[in-house]
């Protein structure tokens, strides 16, 4: 009888129990406060279990979210090109995912973060570390005022996705997305680059 070659699979239960931990531990402690150590303890595993599942803590991170896109895949288009086109890159990345099948797990995630503290959290998490950050941080400024210009952003992204998909106001829910791009991308750019008041 041959053996089968490649990686054994997995017990469902283990990994289910370290995603109820990462989800825990992230919504409570936020991305940068938990580690993957402490995902494991309170699953009851060994850390090298939780690498064998999910890799880095970026990826049990979009995993414990059921994030349908990673931001690591997206982000480079959009951060290529020259600093005054960002808020455009950004948005046209922005609503593409959300007009995409994908964007119908990121609308749940909306709804639900409404009305959970929990779901909040996380939603609040993932924007703040695996967008907002990596966006900010290409653009290298003052780490002051990173908090300010990422609410700005993110207040803008979520506002839309909510009119469009959750509220569906017209004539946004139903405007062509480089409408969108070019009514909202200046707005954005403004909050990524200009000038804050005092």
């Amino acid at each position: 009888m041959a053996r089968r070659t490649g990686r054994r699979p997995g017990n469902p239960a283990t990994r289910d129990a370290i995603l109820d931990a990462a989800r825990a531990a992230f919504a409570q402690r936020g991305f940068d406060g938990t580690t993957i150590r402490a995902i494991a303890a309170e699953a009851g595993v060994d850390p090298a279990l939780v690498h064998h599942y999910f890799g880095n803590k970026d990826q049990l991170f979009l995993a414990a979210m059921q994030a349908p896109i990673d931001p690591r895949e997206l982000l480079p288009k959009v951060l290529a090109g020259d600093r005054d086109g960002l808020g455009e890159r950004l948005v046209r990345m922005f609503v593409a995912v959300w007009d995409s099948p994908a964007g119908t797990a990121g609308v749940a995630l909306l709804r639900s973060a409404v009305s959970n503290e929990w779901t909040a959290r996380l939603l609040r998490e993932f924007l703040t570390t695996q967008v907002l950050r990596r966006v900010l941080d290409h653009l290298e400024v003052d780490p002051a005022e990173v908090p300010l210009r990422g609410s700005l952003v993110a207040s803008q992204l979520i506002g839309l996705a909510l009119m469009r998909h959750v509220v569906r106001l017209e004539p946004v829910a139903s405007a062509a997305p480089e409408t969108l791009v070019a009514m909202v991308g200046p707005t954005i750019q403004r909050y990524l680059t200009g000038e804050l008041p005092g």
